[in-house]
């Protein structure tokens, strides 16, 4: 033991004395310094930890403040708790295909195996590098739609970080004029031509593809409405708006990523997920 220490200092005390042999000031002399844990990486190993069973990443989370917005699950990390505790061992799938940061949000697009196969976005806030509140919306995985794509498949590069604004503000216009107000008259005005690739499980690809399904829903007099925006979330060629709005007969949370390339929206994912009755939610802070 002794020996070893005694060759660690004369180690040290080498490379200590050919610093000062060239000439470097200490402050030039490489020092191994531990990697802080991004936010992205903190919430990546989060939900990979539901199937794991890995306990540490649970300690990213605030203790003393966790809102939950998943109106299944409790509040606080009781909730959490209680909800991991209703899964069949072993059960838990997770792969997140997706993760973007937009200041204090980490949000997410995972292919999940959690009570069955699901696809979601998951959106976290942090506080002084703690996760402080969650949204979610999950819907139940689909087989792949018209043009063979899944909901989870597709581009995932992260570019253009100096456009991430005028993205935002592209994909907000379009949400806004379209789908809440019904502005069709603008919709070619977004899209690169017919040039649209599509991974909801009903629509194909292109732009004609999506007008002849909104015409069909018509046709059958099933509203596809939008009333409010509460969240658009980017990074680079990535934006993620959160909405609420009616599909059908049901209320609905819609969680729709949009990629943009040249100023146009070039492809499109979405989770759907019916809001439910208020007296059967374990919170009370809503699903926004």
């Amino acid at each position: 033991m002794k020996q070893t220490l005694l060759s660690a200092a004369i180690i040290l005390g080498l490379g200590l004395s050919t610093a000062f042999s060239q000439n470097k000031p200490i402050s030039k002399i490489k020092k191994i310094e531990k990697m802080e844990t991004s936010n992205k990486q903190k919430v990546v190993a989060l939900l990979k930890s539901l199937e794991t069973g890995d306990t540490i990443p649970v300690s990213y989370i605030n203790p003393n403040k966790y809102i939950q917005h998943n109106l299944g699950v409790a509040d606080g990390l009781v909730g959490f708790g209680a909800l991991l505790s209703q899964l069949p061992p072993n059960s838990a799938k997770t792969n997140t295909v997706r993760s973007f940061q937009d200041g204090d949000f980490v949000f997410t697009h995972t292919d999940y195996i959690f009570f069955g196969p699901k696809i979601g976005f998951d959106i976290f806030r942090f506080e002084d590098g703690k996760i402080v509140e969650h949204w979610d919306n999950l819907q139940e995985t689909a087989k792949p739609n018209p043009s063979n794509h899944t909901m989870i498949d597709g581009a995932t590069e992260i570019k253009d970080l100096d456009k991430t604004e005028a993205n935002k503000t592209l994909v907000r216009s379009f949400i806004d004029d379209i789908l809440v107000n019904g502005k069709m008259d603008k919709l070619a005005a977004y899209f690169d031509g017919d040039n649209y690739i599509q991974h909801n499980p009903n629509i194909p690809d292109q732009l004609s593809g999506l007008v002849a399904t909104l015409e069909a829903l018509g046709k059958q007099s099933i509203i596809l409405k939008y009333d409010k925006i509460h969240k658009v979330l980017g990074e680079g060629n990535f934006v993620l708006v959160v909405s609420e709005g009616h599909f059908g007969k049901d209320y609905n949370a819609f969680y729709d990523l949009f990629r943009v390339e040249n100023g146009k929206i070039a492809e499109h994912w979405d989770v759907i997920e019916p809001i439910p009755a208020k007296d059967t939610w374990k919170n009370n802070n809503g699903k926004f």
